[in-house]
């Protein structure tokens, strides 16, 4: 892993996927475009579902910074489980621009 982003991105993997800087080749690129596409959608539905859980009535914890720490991992959990299930769609979407910002550097 690479240095992070304020979304918890690894910015290096979304450079060379992107192709700012020397791009990954072949598979590899593929791969990267596809991992880096769902670390992206669990990163936004993360912030997404925060947001949602603030209007929420999740129960009683006494509110305070203890319940906010709990809502943040509630929510990322949440986001990732999305995510991993694909059933969201953003993922592809992310995918298809950056394949075609990769195929963009190769040709001019």
């Amino acid at each position: 892993m690479g240095p992070e982003g304020p979304l918890g991105l690894n910015l290096g993997m979304l450079r060379a996927a992107a192709g700012s800087g020397a791009s990954p080749r072949g598979a590899e690129a593929q791969g990267d475009a596809a991992e880096i596409a769902k670390e992206f959608e669990a990163a936004f539905l993360s912030q997404t579902v925060d947001q949602m859980l603030k209007t929420a009535d999740v129960g009683s914890f006494g509110g305070g910074h203890a319940e906010e720490m709990w809502r943040s991992f509630l929510s990322k959990a949440m986001a990732e489980a999305l995510a991993e299930d694909g059933s969201v769609g953003l993922a592809s979407q992310v995918e298809t621009a950056i394949r075609a910002y990769q195929g963009r550097g190769e040709t001019g």
